[in-house]
């Protein structure tokens, strides 16, 4: 019998089958709790080594979902999990172990939780540090009668509160003494390391013995002061003996915004978190429960491996994992060639498969390196995505010139506008989803200010398995009403560098760019990196009807194909299928949304007669709509015809999580559906 039939006939022996939901965990004994903590972590290595997903945090915090479970009778006690790329034991534990296996694929199971999932699925995140925050609105809801009474936790990693949300509602639940227990998991570890004074903080009380042990020895200590002071402190009861403590001990920071403080507890003890759990919630005010866990626990290569091996391990690609254990790296593939010139081929040769296009985000980076070594004034910062959004490669470079602010893109937002006012050249790289989180900031402190601030947004569009708290759907709308913001988007890889080079170079304001997750286009890289006019748009393809093109009676319909971003990679798909049947589009990349290429956008409706605008951003205040309020506002006053306008884009809905081809399948957004869609909008017009 091989080891994976082994793994499969102990899985059918796990107790964890027995636990169809959280009722089936409160008879249980804490040793038996614990064997079923450590089920769900084999089922997590087996299932999520092989499909994907979020890996190592979720590794960490089986225990913890199981201690939880044991003791608060969910749906009516509240289990809020911030951000949710942990909570996959609280999905395995809710009724949802047998579809594991289905997360993160479309139609499957959410990749965070989802209200729309279960009813244990109290809330629904994908951007950390909220769990407070949305615990502090339900006990107090409950407290006033609304709705059906119960305990509240709010799960928080210690990442997490690298996010100024989360100290927002810390101060909220002190001031208003809410009975809620606020579970700390400490693993030192976000996506990448934490950073920052916080950081440090819960470095010193995790490893530090002296902090460690320091609140059962005070206690002891306490109680043994002369003349008679140790025994009123006894008789005072644990609470003053508590409040003492925190004045020398772990936790002083919560105790001093009227937060009680547990801990440091060892997050693989079931025993242990139950107890201080129990504790939590007799106490009947806002307690932390500060517990360490280890990101990637028992699975060796992420807990054995530092942080650079938790880092590398937060999410597992499909197939990365096998028996348990860290899959070998296939060899590179070869393809045999016949030396062509030799007439009796008896060379054989090998040479590998042609090289794949790089990622986008790569070529980012190196191009910002490039930047930065050519300008010390250039300044990458990131918001806890070093690696992410490839700027751990600017740390290495040139560690100098780079930033994490951690979880919080407010303040890197902030800090970049400082940075603009003295001179220096910021490039804030940032998701385009998280990026939404400093709006304020966007509007207030750069925009109207008019500072030099590049904004590089990462996962524009669809990003796939992550889903609708992660796709970059809205970066568009938000930035283009703003005064005074450049906004642009590459068509390919070499574009990306040419726009950041204009971004930096312009000295007028901000400037956006947006480019998507995964693969770029195989376009040849410039020898150096040039400035685009600020505004001008670029033509591909032109058609009858463009600028340039001399006017002629063709026996076909004149069609215009504007794509902005990843648009025009749909617009040329979309011109092929259009030639095959006899029409012959023009197609132009717009490059900008604001400001828009006016000249360029007339012309191609007053020679055309239909004009479609492609972006991979939602329609409402979108590119496309920019298109028609321009055409709007130029035609006002004028009398001759001009194109009708259809606009393609992502529907007013969030897009459900998937393989990006499905999901763009999903939503219309390709070349055949373009195609289609234009066919059907032109009928009898189109030559057969």
């Amino acid at each position: 019998m091989s080891d994976q039939d082994d793994r499969h006939s102990e899985r059918a022996e796990r107790l964890l089958n027995t636990i169809e939901g959280p009722d089936d965990l409160s008879e249980l004994s804490d040793e038996q709790l614990q064997g079923v903590a450590q089920e769900v972590r084999e089922l997590i290595i087996d299932t999520i080594g092989e499909i994907g997903g979020h890996f190592g945090a979720n590794l960490g915090t089986c225990e913890l979902a199981v201690a939880l479970h044991s003791l608060l009778d969910s749906p009516r006690d509240k289990i809020l999990w911030d951000v949710g790329h942990q909570a996959y034991p609280h999905k395995v534990l809710t009724g949802r172990r047998d579809k594991l296996g289905s997360i993160r694929q479309y139609e499957g199971l959410a990749p965070f939780c989802s209200v729309f999932e279960s009813e244990h699925d109290i809330m629904g995140a994908g951007h950390a540090s909220t769990s407070i925050g949305y615990a502090v609105g339900l006990k107090e809801a409950m407290r006033k009668g609304i709705g059906e009474d119960g305990r509240v936790a709010a799960v928080i990693g210690d990442g997490a509160l690298t996010g100024g949300v989360a100290y927002e509602a810390l101060h909220q639940a002190g001031g208003l003494q809410t009975p809620i227990v606020i579970v700390l998991n400490d693993n030192g570890m976000s996506i990448s390391p934490n950073v920052g004074a916080l950081s440090r903080y819960f470095n010193r009380v995790r490893l530090n013995p002296r902090w460690y042990d320091a609140r059962a020895k005070t206690e002891e200590r306490l109680t043994h002061l002369p003349l008679g002071l140790g025994r009123r402190i006894e008789r005072l009861g644990p609470e003053v003996k508590a409040a003492i403590k925190a004045y020398w001990a772990p936790g002083l920071f919560f105790e001093e915004l009227d937060l009680a403080y547990v801990g440091v507890i060892d997050g693989h003890d079931v025993g242990a978190v139950r107890h201080a759990l129990e504790d939590a919630f007799a106490a009947e005010r806002p307690v932390v429960v500060h517990i360490h866990t280890v990101k990637g626990k028992g699975f060796e290569p992420a807990e054995e491996g530092g942080l650079e091996g938790m880092e590398k391990w937060h999410a597992a690609k499909p197939g990365s994992i096998v028996n348990g254990r860290a899959a070998e790296k296939p060899r590179p593939k070869t393809v045999p060639v016949s030396e062509s010139d030799s007439p009796e081929e008896i060379e054989k040769l090998e040479k590998p498969p042609p090289k794949a296009p790089p990622q986008y985000t790569a070529v980012f980076a190196e191009a910002l390196v490039a930047e930065a070594r050519r300008d010390e004034r250039v300044i990458g910062i990131t918001a806890a995505m070093a690696g992410g959004t490839g700027l751990d490669k600017l740390q290495k470079a040139l560690p100098g010139q780079y930033y994490d602010v951690g979880i919080a893109e407010q303040d890197a937002v902030l800090f970049a506008s400082g940075l603009a006012i003295q001179g220096a050249k910021p490039v804030c790289a940032i998701y385009s989803t998280f990026l939404q989180r400093a709006f304020d900031q966007l509007v207030h402190d750069v925009c109207l200010q008019k500072l030099n601030v590049v904004f590089a947004m990462d996962r524009a569009g669809l990003v796939g398995d992550d889903g609708p708290t992660h796709h970059g759907a809205f970066d568009v709308s938000y930035f283009r009403p703003l005064p005074n913001v450049v906004v642009m988007a590459p068509r390919d890889e070499a574009q990306l560098v040419h726009m950041l080079r204009t971004a930096l170079a312009h000295d007028d304001g901000p400037v956006a760019f947006r480019y998507p997750r995964g693969s770029a286009e195989g376009a040849p890289m410039p020898d150096a990196p040039m400035e685009i006019p600020i505004g001008k748009g670029e033509l591909l393809l032109p058609g009858p009807g463009a600028p340039g093109r001399e006017a002629e009676e063709a026996p076909f319909a004149k069609v215009a194909l504007l794509g902005y971003g990843y648009g025009v990679q749909i617009a040329l798909r979309a011109a092929e299928i259009l030639r095959e049947r006899g029409l012959e589009p023009t197609v132009a990349d717009a490059r900008f949304a604001k400001p828009l290429d006016g000249e360029l956008v007339e012309e191609l409706a007053a020679n055309h007669e239909l004009l479609v605008t492609i972006e991979e951003n939602v329609l409402p205040g979108g590119f496309g709509s920019g298109v028609l309020e321009h055409l709007e506002d130029a035609w006002a006053d004028r009398s001759d015809e001009r194109a009708r306008v259809m606009r393609v884009g992502l529907p007013d809905r969030y897009v459900t999580h998937g393989k990006p081809a499905l999901i763009r399948e999903e939503v219309g957004f390709s070349g055949e559906a373009v195609a289609e869609r234009v066919l059907a909008s032109l009928g009898d017009r189109v030559l057969s």
